[in-house]
């Protein structure tokens, strides 16, 4: 027996689509998956709850596509490093990615943060699958560089790990990254700033 053709969305089931994904995004990194209602999704949403549910079935469907979404995003920049690029350039880059997707995107990444900090329930297969592959392939071509005497020799996987943690730093801890500043510091320089002093601080 064929299986049924699924018919191509509608522009307006479209639409509906992204701005239920937005209100949820909107309310997930407020609440958290666990402190988010699907009430609280069509509220945000400007539709009824049974309206919305026309789209998505339950709230874990609404995150699940979220996640999916923001995994494409956030590893988009790390597949871009290239090893035949020289290793200073491929890192900078990198760098300057991470801090624009933390300035751009910080909703994104305290949905990603509080996922994590619950354990992982709903990615723990993405995080052992494609992303420990992507980063088992990028620490390869670091690893490559360092025995080239191109760049200082450390642990490639740590490496990674320091990138992550000192740019999304700019995304989750912004508020207090804005009050240590203070006035006259705390605009959008202050991303230009952190780039700068990031490439320094791992390619120096």
């Amino acid at each position: 027996m064929d299986t049924p053709v699924k018919k191509p969305r509608t522009r307006i089931q479209k639409e509906k689509r992204e701005l239920i994904l937005e209100a949820g995004l909107e309310v997930f990194s407020s609440h958290g998956f666990r402190g988010s209602t699907v009430d609280q999704i069509a509220e945000a949403a400007g539709m009824s709850k049974p309206n919305l549910l026309y789209y998505f079935n339950t709230k874990e469907e609404i995150f699940t596509t979220l996640i999916q979404r923001l995994m494409e995003a956030w590893l988009a920049p790390l597949r871009e490093m290239d090893e035949a690029g020289d290793p200073a350039t491929e890192i900078r880059s990198y760098i300057r990615r991470k801090i624009e997707m933390a300035r751009d995107f910080p909703r994104e990444s305290r949905l990603f943060a509080n996922e994590i900090l619950q354990g992982a329930p709903r990615i723990h297969h993405l995080l052992e699958g494609e992303l420990k592959e992507l980063v088992d392939e990028k620490a390869a071509v670091i690893r490559g560089w360092m025995r080239a005497g191109r760049l200082k020799k450390t642990d490639p996987h740590h490496f990674i790990f320091a990138i992550w943690a000192t740019t999304q730093h700019y995304a989750d801890f912004d508020v207090q990254v804005r009050a240590v500043l203070g006035p006259g510091k705390d605009g959008e320089g202050r991303f230009e700033d952190a780039a700068r002093f990031l490439e320094g601080l791992f390619l120096g």
